[in-house]
């Protein structure tokens, strides 16, 4: 028993030998590790590398800086309206039946252009009365003149003389009156004949504009209180921002707004205010300001939800999408583009205390590594480097965001202005990866 226990002391005192000389060794092992690691932090990464196919995949889009009016805004919701004097509801001054609609719906008319037929008996009486008061007249002439000859020579009543001249104007009146009616209905009076009596009338377009609805169809009948079509004139469309009242004291006439569709953020528009209201609008407490659009009116329609943003001074600054900019310790940071290539860490990992490298065969082995990594990038087509750079963020509205650069970023230079969280990702692996 006594061998036993000596044998088991030894073994224990050897095994604390060995566990003693191991945690000697480990500090080193350590103190490498942890300068190792400081050298990491010092030189950080700052330029990432993506090739064609990695841009396309995930959706990176190159722009520039741009010059945008941000600063000094005031944000409203509205309208868009078409002023009244712009719109046209087209009825029949008379009653018929719909024989012809020569429009469709979206169609672009002019001021006078024919719409629409329509037919009635009706119309052929009108003409008729106007030929028979035409003929009356040319009577009521010579009995005038005929009357009015007896009178001077003594010879006829002066009573029979005003009766022919009151039957003369009353005649005269109407056939004024038929005139301005067949000129309403788009008759010619001088061409109205016997032989030529129309039971048609023609339905005309009272503005230039775009057909919006069509209430009628072939064969209906309308009269004069029923709408046959519509017109709308969307070139003269306008803002109707509702301002409220403490952003009020800062609106001018003529100041600039740019404005989104609330159904389509992607386009931009814009528009000048050229009138400010005086009374506000029902309960809400805020004020009409009317501003008139300008330039492109593609895709505008009477009636939308708009977000304006109100230009107060004209100072612009420099700004680049929302999407451009990526947050990293609690700094703000855009790609540029660079011909600059990727830092590269050089470490004296891996040398003995006595100064002796790496063997031959590592070394070929990382050249082979490198070789293989270059006929993959040039398997993936072209490579654009990118330059991680700090930036102080200003002012953020309508998709935009001012910036004011930390270190001078070349002119015309070309940024990341979509896709920057995934370059930013893709740095961040790469670092990853190195360390």
């Amino acid at each position: 028993m006594n061998i036993k226990y000596k044998i088991l002391s030894l073994v224990f005192i050897s095994l604390f030998a060995i566990s003693c000389g191991k945690k000697e060794e480990e500090p080193k092992d350590e103190i490498k590790t942890e300068q190792t690691e400081e050298d990491h932090d010092e030189a950080p990464q700052t330029i990432a590398s993506l090739t064609e196919e990695q841009m396309k995949a995930v959706g990176v889009a190159l722009g520039n800086i741009e010059m945008k009016e941000l600063t000094s805004t005031i944000k409203a919701n509205g309208l868009l309206r078409v002023p009244n004097n712009k719109k046209a509801t087209v009825t029949s001054l008379y009653g018929g039946v719909i024989q012809t609609i020569k429009v469709q719906i979206g169609d672009f008319v002019r001021q006078g252009q024919v719409l629409a037929t329509i037919n009635n008996p009706e119309y052929i009486q009108l003409q008729e009365q106007y030929l028979t008061v035409n003929s009356r007249i040319s009577f009521a002439e010579q009995e005038y003149r005929r009357q009015k000859e007896l009178f001077d020579n003594d010879a006829g009543a002066k009573k029979n003389l005003q009766s022919a001249d009151a039957e003369l104007k009353s005649l005269r009146t109407q056939k004024a009156s038929l005139q301005r009616q067949l000129q309403l209905m788009g008759i010619s009076p001088g061409k109205v004949s016997n032989g030529n009596l129309r039971s048609g009338l023609v339905i005309t377009a009272p503005i230039s504009g775009t057909i919006s609805t069509i209430n009628a169809q072939i064969g209906s009948y309308v009269d004069v209180s029923s709408p046959v079509l519509d017109i709308i004139d969307n070139q003269s469309i306008h803002l109707d921002l509702q301002v409220f009242e403490k952003d009020l004291p800062k609106m001018r006439i003529g100041q600039i707004v740019h404005f989104k569709l609330t159904n389509n953020p992607e386009t931009e528009y814009d528009a000048k205010i050229y009138s400010i209201g005086s009374s506000f609008e029902n309960e809400s407490k805020t004020i009409s300001v009317h501003a008139n659009v300008t330039g492109n009116k593609i895709g505008l329609i009477d009636g939308m939800n708009i977000t304006g943003i109100v230009s107060l001074d004209k100072s612009t600054t420099p700004a680049v999408p929302n999407d451009a900019i990526v947050e990293a310790d609690s700094k703000y940071y855009i790609f540029v583009q660079t011909d600059k290539k990727q830092e590269e860490h050089k470490e004296e990992v891996g040398h003995d205390d006595h100064g002796h490298g790496h063997d031959e065969g590592e070394a070929e082995h990382g050249h082979k590594n490198e070789t293989e990594a270059g006929k993959h990038a040039e398997s993936q087509g072209k490579t654009f480097n990118f330059e991680k750079m700090e930036v102080v963020k200003g002012s953020s509205d309508m998709g935009y965001t001012a910036i004011t650069a930390v270190n001078k970023i070349p002119d015309n230079a070309k940024i990341v202005v979509k896709g920057a969280f995934f370059v930013n990702a893709k740095l961040s692996n790469s670092g990853e990866h190195e360390h």
